[in-house]
């Protein structure tokens, strides 16, 4: 089969890659109909997650057709049309059980990372009956993709650890995929306002059609005065930060107001400083974590009645043998205007 594989920073290949079969008795094999390209996989190519070693087949998103199952597997049998968490659950060790599935002691996020990923023709997707979802035929496969990554990540480590409320004020510090999809579901909570963060003005009008009521260009290295201006000089009730890189960190804590949190999204691969000399006295929350996917049969279902409309991130579509113009397309946002690229193998 076909393959993206990682060949150590900055070095990456589509490859002919042996198929990948069945290891236990609880796994799928899964072709591959429609996957994509997450910010976190930028991450990887520079270096910044040392659990991906070269070789590995990156991707951990995607929707596809059940080609096998173990002999283990009772939910699901071959032909299904399936949504792939891009968190993999046991659903019976100790975390599992207190739902932080992104901290399951035999998955959590490995896709694309410790084993084999989507971005590929075919995937072997452990503890398949509570790693995937059955699609319902009503929902169409892009949107899909969305919900496999993008979507309860911006919720979940965005919208609920940053406590969005009825009333509240908000900041989102990054309007790429990940924070605009923080943008939409921040919305399901109607704050009063929701400040969208970046460099680019494309991205910040993308966010403005999303829902934002203010924004700011960050340029001219002004935007915690701007954010103060614009919020009567208190600063935001939730600052959520959706970059990953020292600045971003350290903006969301200087525009967060007191008794305020900052909701880490972001992957970081160099270290931040926190300034506790100025911190420690605002009863600030700060908060982190990978997305445990406990809210994807929710925002199935919110997509599934058109409540939500993930497809609007989608950019760009290339075939899996196109997926370095792909990576190209979506690594040069800044140019190309893309948000989310979807692959199609």
């Amino acid at each position: 089969m076909r393959a993206l594989v990682y060949q150590g920073p900055g070095k990456k290949a589509l490859v002919e890659h042996a198929k990948p079969a069945i290891q236990n008795a609880t796994d799928a094999i899964v072709k591959i109909t429609k996957t994509t390209i997450c910010g976190t996989d930028l991450h990887i190519l520079k270096g910044d997650v040392a659990t991906c070693t070269a070789g590995r087949i990156l991707g951990h998103e995607g929707v596809g057709i059940i080609e096998s199952v173990g002999s283990g597997v009772t939910t699901f049998a071959p032909g299904a049309r399936v949504l792939i968490s891009c968190i993999t659950a046991c659903g019976r060790c100790d975390a599992c059980r207190n739902s932080m599935y992104s901290h399951c002691s035999t998955g959590g996020w490995i896709l694309g990372n410790t084993i084999d990923g989507t971005q590929a023709e075919f995937v072997r997707v452990p503890h398949a009956d509570t790693s995937l979802y059955a699609l319902p035929d009503n929902i169409d496969e892009e949107d899909a993709v969305m919900l496999s990554d993008i979507l309860p990540t911006g919720y979940e480590c965005g919208v609920l650890n940053g406590q969005v409320a009825p009333g509240s004020t908000i900041a989102i510090v990054g309007s790429g995929p990940i924070g605009l999809a923080a943008l939409l579901t921040a919305q399901f909570y109607t704050p009063v306002q929701i400040i969208m963060v970046d460099l680019d003005d494309n991205r910040l009008e993308v966010a403005r059609s999303f829902g934002a009521t203010d924004v700011v260009n960050t340029t001219d290295g002004k935007a915690r005065d701007a954010i103060l201006q614009l919020t009567g000089g208190r600063g935001v009730d939730t600052a959520i930060e959706a970059v990953g890189i020292p600045a971003t960190f350290q903006l969301c804590t200087e525009i967060v107001a007191p008794g305020g949190v900052v909701a880490n999204i972001g992957v970081h691969g160099k270290k931040v400083d926190l300034h506790l000399e100025t911190l420690w006295s605002h009863n600030v929350t700060i908060t982190t974590g990978l997305v445990d996917t406990v809210s994807t049969p929710m925002l199935l279902r919110t997509v599934q009645s058109k409540r939500i409309d993930p497809k609007r991130l989608i950019t760009h579509r290339f075939k899996l043998t196109d997926v370095i113009a792909a990576y190209e397309t979506f690594g040069q946002a800044a140019s190309t205007k893309a948000l989310k690229v979807i692959l199609e193998a």
